[in-house]
């Protein structure tokens, strides 16, 4: 296993944006009292079951978004440590094999 890290520090502001995002996605839904009426009727279609498929395409979207914040987030740590490794790997090559300075 390498000795280096494969991802460089975190920064907590992507994973906090991402995590509210999935929290409103999971409790909003869970909410049945706010949205437990026939009216107003769309189409037809009671609210209570119009609300609940809105939801699904707000959570699917919600969903996107926390995908898009983590992986640049992962992008961004990942290179990183590709520069640090390339910077360690600059500075140990200016070192002899004693390990002195040349």
């Amino acid at each position: 296993m390498p000795s280096t890290p494969t991802r460089g520090p975190a920064r907590p502001a992507p994973y906090v944006i991402a995590g509210t995002l999935l929290v409103i996605a999971i409790v909003m839904p869970l909410m049945v009292p706010t949205y437990a009426f026939a009216q107003p009727a769309l189409f037809g279609i009671p609210f209570f079951y119009w609300y609940q498929m809105m939801w699904v395409l707000i959570d699917a979207g919600l969903l996107w978004i926390c995908y898009v914040v983590v992986t640049r987030e992962d992008r961004r740590r990942r290179e990183v440590a590709r520069e640090q490794r390339a910077a360690a790997a600059v500075a140990g090559s200016t070192t002899g094999s004693d390990g002195v300075a040349e």
